[in-house]
């Protein structure tokens, strides 16, 4: 995969390569913008880029160089993630610290690329800062993160800030249906559910969401669940069901609607419940996410929201 196979990061694209053409690469970027829209990929492909063997500015995907990043073989390429804990520990920044002294093995420049970077803890986040205050002009390293505010200021003011957005929907559907060869129905609902980002539709196309969402909105209250992310998932198919309903309700063009597979059944639905009953399922899915982040009882949240949604 090259920059051309990326879809709807035009812009931080061009700024890329234009700081590739013109040889004025920053030491320290951070990549910012919603979970699954091709911050991660733009950071690998931008490392292949700096390094490509074919020196055009851009990866040419086929050289030493750009498969051995591409595998996450590269001597010179670092890929640092959260551990089991969810956390970017002190122990990877020493060695981050340590690797950057070195001189490149056989690439021009040193890469480090600090994936979900909002999980450095405390001490994570001070080491790296002392790196970034002064950092080694043949090394480059990549912040990417949904959460930008949780970095430190510090942090943030020492990298070149890129911004990536969500596909336009109606782009994204036409994406997966022509790329990825889904049908119109399937595209529809991936493109909508995930909000324009392919990245999420394509991992929930992995997860098999389009066979299990009518089942979960058929019978949520059959439905067995004990993972934190199966629930969290149960929650969030209903409340774009609700969601639906509600905007139909409104007068919404059908077209705009997520579960659109079930257009009819959406509409003979408006009249059986009330806006004050929607209001309060909205508020209590809501509600019901937030307690899953505090480990509230899940067993006791899903009773409630069943309840609730039962009496609509």
């Amino acid at each position: 995969m090259s920059f051309k196979d990326i879809k709807g990061q035009a812009r931080a694209i061009e700024m890329l390569e234009n700081s590739l053409r013109h040889l004025a690469i920053a030491g320290a970027y951070l990549f910012i913008g919603e979970e699954g829209i091709g911050k991660y990929l733009t950071a690998v492909n931008f490392a292949k880029a700096i390094n490509c063997l074919s020196k055009d500015y851009r990866s040419c995907d086929s050289c030493l160089s750009c498969l051995k990043i591409e595998k996450k073989q590269h001597p010179d390429v670092h890929f640092i993630e959260p551990q089991e804990s969810e956390s970017i520990k002190i122990e990877l920044m020493r060695d981050l610290k340590k690797e950057i002294s070195f001189k490149p093995y056989e690439a021009r420049k040193k890469v480090f690329i600090i994936n979900n970077a909002h999980n450095l803890t405390d001490e994570a986040a001070n080491a790296l800062l002392k790196v970034l205050e002064e950092p080694p002009r043949d090394s480059l390293i990549i912040l990417v993160t949904a959460k930008p505010k949780l970095l430190f200021k510090t942090i943030v003011s020492r990298c070149q800030t890129i911004k990536f957005s969500p596909l336009v929907r109606h782009e994204l559907e036409e994406t997966l249906n022509k790329d990825y060869h889904l049908d119109s129905l399937g595209a529809h609902f991936l493109a909508y559910y995930s909000e324009g980002r392919l990245g999420c539709a394509l991992k929930m196309k992995e997860g098999n969401i389009l066979k299990n969402k009518n089942t979960i909105i058929d019978g949520f209250e059959k439905v067995a669940l004990d993972k934190k992310e199966d629930i969290r998932v149960c929650l969030n198919i209903l409340a774009s069901w609700f969601r639906d309903i509600y905007l139909v309700k409104a007068g919404l063009t059908p077209s705009q609607i997520i579960n659109l597979d079930r257009k009819d059944e959406l509409l003979k639905l408006t009249d059986h419940y009330s806006w004050q009953d929607l209001d309060a399922i909205f508020d209590t899915i809501s509600d019901s996410l937030s307690y899953l982040e505090h480990n509230i009882n899940t067993k006791l949240l899903l009773s409630n929201l069943k309840v609730q949604i039962c009496r609509g």
